[in-house]
């Protein structure tokens, strides 16, 4: 009767492991998504930068993205958000070989919960940032100043592209997470 029920327990705990393993293996993937994602956008939008004449050749005037300082909490955001995302490789890659790994689990979710509210705030500050400079504020006395700026707003408007990657990756890293969490106390 032993061996029978050691035999039951042995044939369930393995699906799990390996179930386990695999949510392991995608969010090591998902990890590198959006570390792709989120160094492209700070690189992109760090080195933005144009230069126009007015009137003379001596004098110009110049966009840059740290003329702005949402634009500059956005590349800051991003850089933050994407070391993060390095140095949790190594708690991902620890899960891959130990997928029973509760409390290191539990504190990628917690970081995983905070680095998601960065990347969404710089991303957002950013986005109306952009959304001003392409449509302007008549309002406030704001004129759109891509007619202009065109190589800029366009760099600017693409930086924003892998924040937004990045924002359903750590909400799906999230999700992983508490799935590997579940699966774990439910066979207990």
């Amino acid at each position: 009767m032993k061996a029978a029920a050691l035999e039951f327990r042995g044939s369930t705990s393995t699906p799990r492991t390996g179930v386990n393993r695999g949510v392991s293996i995608l969010d090591f993937v998902l990890r590198l998504v959006g570390i792709i994602a989120t160094l492209a956008s700070a690189i992109t939008m760090g080195t933005t930068n144009e230069t126009l004449p007015f009137a003379t050749r001596f004098i110009r005037f110049r966009a840059e993205y740290d003329d702005l300082p949402s634009l500059t909490f956005f590349v800051a955001a991003n850089s933050v958000v994407c070391g993060y995302l390095f140095l949790s490789l190594a708690l991902s890659i620890l899960h891959i070989v130990r997928s029973a790994a509760r409390r290191s689990r539990i504190i990628l979710v917690l970081f995983d919960t905070v680095m998601l509210g960065l990347l969404t705030a710089g991303a957002s500050a950013a986005a109306a940032i952009v959304y001003l400079a392409h449509k302007g504020n008549s309002r406030a006395n704001w004129i759109a100043i891509c007619r202009q700026y065109n190589s800029f707003c366009e760099r600017i408007s693409g930086s924003l592209i892998g924040s937004f990657v990045g924002i359903p990756v750590f909400v799906l890293l999230i999700i992983l997470s508490a799935v590997a969490l579940s699966r774990r106390g439910s066979h207990k």
